[in-house]
């Protein structure tokens, strides 16, 4: 997943080896390796599972743990972390942000960009849809090894499971810092038992080593044919925290994330399953939950305790991702504005969103409560992921062609590896549609069509807007014929256009027939990276004695707080006093058109509608202060 939570740790941009790397390194477990850190406690059990008809044989076994191996040395070591990882936005990775890369590179001028921009706006819809699965699945699986240590839990491994959800949402509101200290310890413990654990089983049983050939899996797909290609649906869900991988890029730097992975996470991984396919090996009984049958029974307890430790961490992380990936669509412009609160005073990227965390609660519960179990869930699981992972492929391919340059041969190349990978991948995945991979899918067209009705609308809008707009010309030779009726204060109108008036200011003069003394146009403008330095937010403009323009620039990781963007600001005729101020918003009631004029389908024009009708009042979402703020409403026909 995207964007995941943001830790109290130093600026990774400074991080240096010996100084502040090895404490982002140990930062990085906790939040980039949360997702693929637990697949142990699934993946490979998912691969035999009953309904692939696949039998734990030695060759079988050997044959998949080449696939599991394989597909994290090419996905993530090759992929993401030697190629991806490079085509950073301003130290900000993910979907988003590589579409937006990909949308200010030359690639703008190549055929099929127009497609490639709704995909990787699709990709992203996609990611919402895993951040619904990813807590159930990761906590079911952990919580059902209870009923490995005594059958008495097994009627208890729901309503449990159910608790943990409901627990972990319920604390959002509360921030994740000081939780978040303590991610990378928990999440070291975590590895390092993973690493024993296989260790134990690879010495009693050391030929499982043979699988670090690829000649097995080679010799895998010969022997099982179809049955070998339908194993794909479940082997990738050895990787699917890759995507995750790249987007929490931002929070600590590409550096650490590698130290922590070809240091500690991948050898960890490695040896897990390495040992699990050691005692299949053995014990081929032991494919039921091969993760906790490795566990000695004094252990299995603490093994549970431990393992639903690192799954509420993987959530909490993938749960914070899907906040700051909404907060990134809001700033966008892909979603309407939604209440946002910033739960740290030091860090940026803590948010919490309640809408956002309520659904993701009810989602996550009724997919337990609907499947049952963890296996029932994997068959939903994987291909939203699989999807944006083969998107992600084909946005780096026109970056690395067009952007940085490559040759066709170069970039086809390698992309073409990848493309393959995955569409192997996709594949094996499409096949769990009817047995519950419809449902990311489902998720995924409803976000993106929500979101692209979003933008449309918004266009549709602002083209209804510029046909009552007036330019500042005309406007300023009018008063200047006719003086209005003149009041003191100083009047601040919000405007995604300044160079026509305002048609809050219009109306205001209009109704009421005065203009203030003296009047700022403010322009709000989400820049196409993660912040803007207090240096870079404001720029002023002064068209009159009495007019001024004032440019306010956020990146899309921050709040627009447009009163403390405000602050201190001192014009040619003096400072701004805030508390002279009055805000002036206009407020746009929405009516579908009737003939389609905007270009939209008749149920998207009442779609945006009826979005616009519930978008969070601009008033909370600049920060402006309620008591000095006027809205003029207006009512305008698509």
């Amino acid at each position: 997943m995207t964007c995941a939570a943001t830790l109290d740790v130093p600026n990774p941009t400074q991080a240096k080896l010996g100084g502040d790397l090895l404490p982002l390194a140990l930062g990085a477990l906790g939040v980039v390796y949360g997702d693929i850190g637990t697949s142990p406690l699934y993946a490979l059990r998912e691969s035999f599972h009953h309904g692939l008809g696949l039998e734990p044989t030695t060759g079988n076994v050997l044959g998949v743990l080449s696939l599991v191996l394989w597909s994290l040395v090419l996905v993530v070591c090759l992929k993401y972390l030697a190629f991806v990882v490079r085509a950073d936005h301003h130290g900000e990775g993910g979907i988003l942000a590589l579409t937006a890369i990909v949308r200010e590179s030359p690639a703008r001028e190549a055929a099929g960009f127009g497609f490639l921009m709704v995909l990787g706006l699709f990709g992203t819809a996609l990611l919402f849809g895993d951040g619904m699965i990813t807590p159930a699945i990761s906590v079911l699986s952990a919580v059902e090894g209870l009923a490995v240590a005594t059958p008495f839990f097994e009627p208890w491994i729901l309503p449990i499971t159910v608790g943990i959800l409901a627990g972990l949402f319920a604390a959002q509101s509360h921030g994740t810092e000081k939780v978040g200290r303590v991610f990378g310890p928990i999440m070291v413990v975590w590895f390092l038992a993973l690493g024993g654990l296989g260790v134990v089983q690879i010495v009693q049983e050391p030929r499982v080593l043979t699988c670090l050939s690829p000649w097995q899996a080679l010799e895998f797909f010969g022997r099982n044919g179809w049955t070998g290609f339908l194993v794909l649906g479940s082997v990738f869900l050895v990787v699917t925290g890759g995507e995750a991988l790249y987007a929490d890029m931002g929070h600590f730097g590409v550096r650490p994330i590698r130290l922590a992975w070809f240091t500690f996470v991948f050898p960890a991984l490695m040896l897990n399953y390495l040992g699990q396919g050691a005692l299949m090996m053995r014990q081929p009984d032991a494919i039921e939950n091969p993760f906790f049958r490795m566990v000695p029974a004094w252990g299995l307890l603490p093994m549970v305790l431990l393992a639903t430790a690192a799954t509420v961490i993987a959530s909490q992380a993938l749960i914070s991702g899907v906040f700051s990936l909404t907060m990134q669509a809001v700033q966008f412009g892909f979603l309407p504005r939604l209440k946002v609160q910033h739960t740290s005073d030091l860090q940026i990227g803590q948010i919490y969103v309640p809408f956002v965390n309520w659904s993701l609660m009810l989602a996550c519960i009724g997919l337990v409560a609907g499947f049952g179990s963890s296996s029932n869930l994997a068959a939903a699981y994987g291909v939203a992921v699989t999807a944006t992972m083969l998107i992600t492929t084909l946005l780096f391919f026109y970056l690395a062609r067009y952007a940085w340059g490559w040759s066709v041969v170069r970039a086809g190349l390698l992309c073409g590896l990848f493309l393959g990978i995955e569409a192997g991948f996709l594949g094996g995945n499409l096949l769990k549609i009817a047995h519950g991979g419809w449902f990311p899918l489902v998720v995924g067209m409803a976000f993106y069509l929500v979101m692209s009705t979003w933008r449309r609308g918004r266009a549709a809008l602002a083209r209804s807007l510029a046909e009552l707009a007036i330019p500042w010309e005309g406007f300023l030779e009018g008063l200047k014929s006719k003086p209005p009726t003149r009041v003191a204060g100083t009047a601040i109108y919000l405007s995604g256009n300044p160079r026509n008036v305002p048609v809050a200011l219009l109306s205001n003069l209009r109704h009421n027939h005065i203009v203030h003394q003296r009047v700022i146009v403010v322009k709000v403008e989400t820049a196409d990276r993660p912040s803007v330095p207090v240096s870079e937010r404001v720029s002023v403009k002064k068209k009159d004695v009495w007019l001024f323009e004032v440019h306010l620039r956020f990146g899309y990781k921050q709040g627009h707080d447009v009163p403390a963007a405000l602050k201190g600001l001192v014009l040619p005729d003096g400072p701004i006093r805030l508390q002279e101020c009055t805000y002036f918003l206009g407020r746009e009631t929405v009516v579908p058109g009737r003939a389609g004029g905007s270009g939209m389908a008749w149920w998207r024009e009442r779609l945006f509608a009826v979005l616009s009708r519930n978008a969070r009042n601009a008033t909370y979402f600049f920060g402006l202060p309620p008591g000095r703020v006027f809205e003029v409403g207006n009512q305008l026909q698509l």
